[in-house]
């Protein structure tokens, strides 16, 4: 008797083909935030190869707002705000899609910000190629909005365990799970619970940095060699990670 022949895809595969699930897990929390983090870091440090301008992290863009500010120069806090304003629109448009999601189409509820941070990819892509002079004005706004998007879709997903253009937070947390490993074993006895690190997370924010910073050197060399063109396999990554969930008729 003939037998239905199973699946050949590798574990690697199948785990990718699951990373925008509606069902999570810590496996696919953490390589989702993995990939996520390389794509963040590549989109930082190219965007700045691209247009001159950090576009991941709010803290630094905060402080230079209240330096203009000090300074006089009200212009450049002006688009500080505007740069704000983009990040925190990202990831209000985030939570809209994903509530949206989870309420009509909840199998695909995390799959949506992820295809929509793709399109937008190709289309600052496609915009820098076709009109650089014009795209210039609104390309950071753009990449913050974009980077907004991507942390709160992740930090939904996860459950505000994983953040990935967060870095500050990420070298926190790996920093306080090595102190709780070097105390480990000391002042320990009655009364006094033990301090156990806790190696998990600090596997995973240890990744998850190593890989943003990766990403950021493949990014500014990729932005550096192709120009606006690179953000093309940045989008395809996350299309790939979205296709198996956005295509599937279950």
């Amino acid at each position: 008797m003939h037998r239905p022949q199973r699946s050949r895809l590798s574990p690697y595969r199948r785990l990718f083909s699951k990373l925008a699930v509606h069902r999570r897990s810590g496996v696919t929390d953490a390589a989702l935030g993995t990939l996520l983090a390389f794509i963040a870091g590549a989109i930082n440090a190219g965007g700045f190869i691209a247009i001159g301008k950090y576009t991941s992290h709010m803290t630094g863009i905060i402080s230079a707002v209240a330096d203009d500010i000090a300074l006089g120069v009200f212009g450049a806090a002006g688009i500080g705000v505007l740069l704000f304003v983009a990040f925190t629109a990202g990831a209000g448009c985030s939570a809209i899609l994903i509530n949206w999601g989870r309420r009509n189409y909840r199998a695909r509820q995390y799959a949506y910000p992820l295809f929509v941070e793709a399109v937008l990819l190709l289309g600052f892509g496609a915009a820098g190629l076709l009109q650089p002079a014009l795209f210039v004005a609104v390309a950071a706004p753009l990449l913050c909005f974009i980077m907004g998007l991507q942390n709160a879709t992740i930090t939904k997903i996860s459950g505000a365990r994983v953040r990935t253009t967060h870095v500050t937070g990420m070298v926190t947390d790996i920093g306080i799970e090595l102190g709780k490993l070097v105390y480990v074993g000391r002042d320990h006895g009655p009364g006094r619970p033990r301090v156990v690190a806790n190696l998990a997370r600090l596997s995973i924010h240890g990744r998850m940095v190593a890989m943003f910073f990766v990403g950021g050197i493949v990014g500014a060399i990729g932005f550096g060699h192709l120009g606006f063109g690179f953000s093309a396999p940045l989008a395809a990554l996350l299309i790939g990670v979205v296709s198996p969930v956005i295509l599937s008729r279950r």
